[in-house]
This record gives structure tokens, sequence and C-alpha cells, in this order.
């Protein structure tokens, strides 16, 4: 039996809390095992500055922290799903997700007001292509500006006034307890999430049987299904790609359901592909909504990117 654990991973508010989740429920389920957090600093933190779309997109967050399982300096990494890229470098994988919180988009706004009552020219910040681009064809009207920083940084300029409202991820804020905070949910039909949004995974290397064999009871079977079906999309449409791809899949009952959304960098050219089917049947159903978004010309666009 395991005797000691060490978690990767990076040293924000909202990391360390993803971390310490997965620390005190394996601390539950295991309570003699010894567990060590071990912080990191990552390219995403150092380059608060420029888009993501820019400097390499969202792998920036954890390169660090699979080089510290590849080197043996940590046994897990604990991750947001929606920023680790669809293909892993060779001898790690995933083995655990924990059950999905809220996967929406939130908007926080100076006034409390949503999106609706925003006025004309209002400043809104994201640092997420797929979020402006899915937003802005509904409410073109807004000004959309870059905003990097944890959640923190992000609240202080928005209420510095830099900002009249900011887009961040529901779970997240959540997580933080800044829930009230929340002057919106974005409703999935208006803008569709990022694939593995609102869920926390953990990596491991592919040939450490005993830290799998721990952390096998973190993994939450229907979260794991879907968020594996997203990014099976996601990695069909080219793992490095840094384009706008939102995948989402929910569970109705027996039957799984996946909707998604590519676009290029402009927003002028849109594919949206959607299927679903049987439970069993969730990857092919994720292969054939990638082949539909390629065959609809999306290719092209993802060709573009590279």
């Amino acid at each position: 039996m395991l005797q000691t654990l060490r978690i990767a991973t990076r040293q924000s508010a909202l990391a360390l809390w993803q971390a310490n989740y997965v620390r005190n429920a394996l601390v539950d389920a295991h309570p003699s095992l010894e567990i060590e957090i071990v912080g990191f600093t990552t390219e995403g933190d150092r380059n608060q500055l420029t888009s993501l779309s820019e400097i390499g997109g969202k792998g920036l967050f954890i390169k660090e922290l699979e080089q510290a399982l590849l080197d043996g300096v940590a046994d897990i990494a604990v991750h947001s799903m929606k920023d680790v890229p669809a293909e892993l470098p060779p001898g790690l994988e995933i083995g655990a997700i924990c059950e999905r919180a809220d996967p929406r988009d939130a908007l926080v706004s100076r006034n409390h007001q949503g999106l609706s009552s925003l006025s004309e020219g209002s400043r809104i910040g994201t640092s997420s292509m797929r979020r402006r681009l899915q937003l802005e064809a509904s409410f073109a009207s807004f000004e959309y500006v870059n905003l990097r920083g944890n959640v923190d940084t992000r609240l202080s300029k928005l209420e510095a006034g830099e900002y009249d409202a900011i887009v961040l991820a529901a779970a997240g804020l959540h997580r933080l307890g800044l829930g009230q905070r929340i002057s919106e949910y974005i409703s999935t039909d208006l803008c569709l999430p990022s694939a593995g949004q609102g869920a926390v995974g953990i990596e491991c290397r592919s040939g450490d049987t005993p830290v799998k064999d721990v952390i096998a009871c973190l993994n939450h079977e229907k979260t794991a299904l879907c968020v594996a079906c997203e990014r099976e999309v996601t990695l069909r449409l080219g793992a490095n790609c840094n384009l706008p791809v939102a995948v989402h899949a929910t569970l109705e009952g027996e039957e799984i359901q996946l909707r998604s959304f590519v676009s290029d960098d402009s927003g002028l050219e849109t594919f949206r592909r959607s299927g679903s089917g049987p439970l069993q049947e969730g990857f092919d159903i994720a292969s054939e909504v990638a082949k539909g978004l390629l065959a609809d010309g999306a290719a092209d666009v993802l060709g573009e990117s590279g």
C-alpha cells in the first residue's frame, strides 16, 4: 500500500483549492496516507499580459506540473480539466476525474446587471476567444477586452473600473466562495463551455499502478465519460489547436448528448454540430461530431491555425 503521495499544483488560490479538495478526499478514503502538496509556477502564471491564444494556449498552465510527474518530483498533478490539452505527453494519463461542478460561464458585473441590461459599448473582460466570439454573436455592441490574471486580480480590475463586466467559470467562483458575485449564469445555449469545464482531473504516470489504485476512488464515472467524449472531439479536431473550440456533453438518463462549436479567430466562420445516443456509444458519437465539423469546413479553419 502506498504510504506517501505528492500532489503537484499551481499556486493560485483556485488551484490550491482544487489540490486540497483532492487531498482531503484521498485522506478520507485512505486515512493512513501521508500527502504533500508541492506548488509550481507555470509559464501561464508568469505571462499575465499576452492572450492565451498568442502564447500557446491553456497547456501553458500544466507543462511544469507534467514535467514534475515525469521527473518523479510529484506523484499526481491536479488540474482544471478545461486547461488540459487533448493529447498528453507519452507516459502520462488522466487517472481520475472528480464529479463535475457547474460547467457554465458566469458574468460578474459592477452593478450586478445581466448581459441584456448592460449598455451599448460596455467593456467585457475575458481571456477566452471561445467566450468572446460566442457572446459577440448575440451581443455585438459590447467591447470585448483581453483580461488575464487569477480570479482575485480579475475581480480587482473590475472593481477598479477597467471593465463593466467580466466572464469567468461559474465553478471557480463557487469554489472560492465567491458565488454571490455572479450577476448571471450564462446559458450553454448562448455560450458552450470548454471541454472539461467544471471538472477537476488527476494526472499520473501511466505505469504507476500503486498511485492509480489510490486515486481510483475519486473517479466519478458519469463525469469521466462526459469529459472523455468532449476531449475526444477536441483530439480529433487537432490537439494543438488554439482556436475557439467548445464541446459540452450532458447525460439524460441512459443517453448522452453532445454539442460543439468551432470558429476562426474572427468569428466570421463558425461551425456547430451535435449528436446523441446511448451512453455506451459516447465515443462513436464524439467521433461523428468531430467528423461532421471537419466535413463542414472546420478542417480549413483548423489548418490555417497550424
